[in-house]
C-alpha cells in the first residue's frame, strides 16, 4: 500500500481521496435523513434505499452537467467529448457538476418514489438538510484536488496551490483564496439552517417546502461565489 497526494494505492486498486470524501458526504446525508424519517414516524430504512437511486442518477447527472459545461482547468470542451464519447464515462480525471447532481438525484428519488408508491415531497424534505451537509463535506474533495480556488491573496487563510495546478496567467502566484472552503462553510450554514427550520417550524411547513427553501438558499451562495472564481465554467463549452 502507498499513499500519494490524491489517493491510496492498494495493490492494483487506486482509491482517490476525492471519491472517498464524496462518499463520506453521501453517507452523512443518509444518516441524517434516516434520523429525520424516524422522528416523523416513517420507515427510516427508506433513506438507505433511496440513497442508491439518488447516487446512481446523481452521479450520471453530475457527469452530464460537466460534459455540457466543462471548466477551463479541465482542459477539454463539450466538442471534445462529442468527438471522444468514451471519455464521457472516464471519471479518472474527475469532472462532476453539483447542479447536475442535484437534478439527477431528484430524478432518481422520483423513480424510487414511484416504484415504492410514496410521496416524493417527503423524500425531498428529509434529503434537503443532508444534501447541504453532503455538499459541505464534498467540497473538501476540491481541496485535495487543488481546484476551485479564487484570486491570489496574501491573507493568512490563503491556500498554497502547486505549480502544476495553477491556472494559466497565475503561474507566478502561490497562495489563493480557498473558494472551496467558502462554499463548504456556506453549505454547512445552510444545512444547519434547514435542519433548524424543520425542527422549529416543521409543523407549519407544507410537505416539499423545505426542499424549495434549499433551492433558494444554495443558489444564492453559489451565485455570489462565482464572482471570485478563477476557474470559469462556460455554458455549453
Amino acid at each position: 500500500m502507498s499513499i500519494d497526494a490524491y489517493g491510496i494505492h492498494l495493490g492494483p486498486l487506486y482509491f482517490r481521496f476525492y471519491g472517498i470524501i464524496l462518499m463520506t458526504g453521501a453517507l452523512a446525508a443518509a444518516y441524517l435523513a434516516q434520523w429525520m424519517l424516524n422522528q416523523k414516524g416513517k420507515d427510516r430504512d427508506l433513506a438507505w434505499d433511496a440513497l442508491i437511486w439518488g447516487l446512481l442518477f446523481g452521479v450520471a447527472g453530475a457527469r452530464v452537467y460537466h460534459v455540457l459545461t466543462p471548466s477551463v482547468s479541465s482542459g477539454v470542451t463539450t466538442a471534445y467529448y462529442l468527438t471522444h464519447p468514451l471519455n464521457i464515462i472516464d471519471f479518472s480525471q474527475g469532472g462532476l457538476g453539483i447542479p447536475g447532481a442535484v437534478i439527477g438525484g431528484v430524478l432518481g428519488l422520483w423513480v424510487f418514489a414511484r416504484r415504492r408508491k410514496i410521496d416524493l415531497s417527503l423524500l425531498l424534505d428529509v434529503a434537503a438538510p443532508g444534501l447541504a451537509l453532503a455538499q459541505a463535506i464534498g467540497r473538501w474533495g476540491n481541496f485535495v484536488n487543488q481546484e476551485l480556488y479564487g484570486p491570489p491573496t496574501s491573507l493568512p487563510w490563503g491556500i498554497y496551490i502547486r505549480p502544476e495546478n495553477r491556472l494559466s496567467g497565475f503561474e507566478d502566484f502561490t497562495r489563493f483564496h480557498p473558494l472551496f472552503l467558502y462554499e463548504s462553510l456556506w453549505n454547512l450554514v445552510n444545512a444547519v439552517f434547514l435542519f433548524w427550520l424543520w425542527r422549529r417550524h416543521g409543523d407549519r411547513l407544507r410537505q416539499g417546502d423545505l426542499f424549495l427553501v434549499y433551492l433558494i438558499t444554495y443558489p444564492v451562495g453559489r451565485f455570489l461565489l462565482e464572482f471570485i472564481r478563477l476557474d470559469f465554467v462556460p455554458a455549453f463549452g
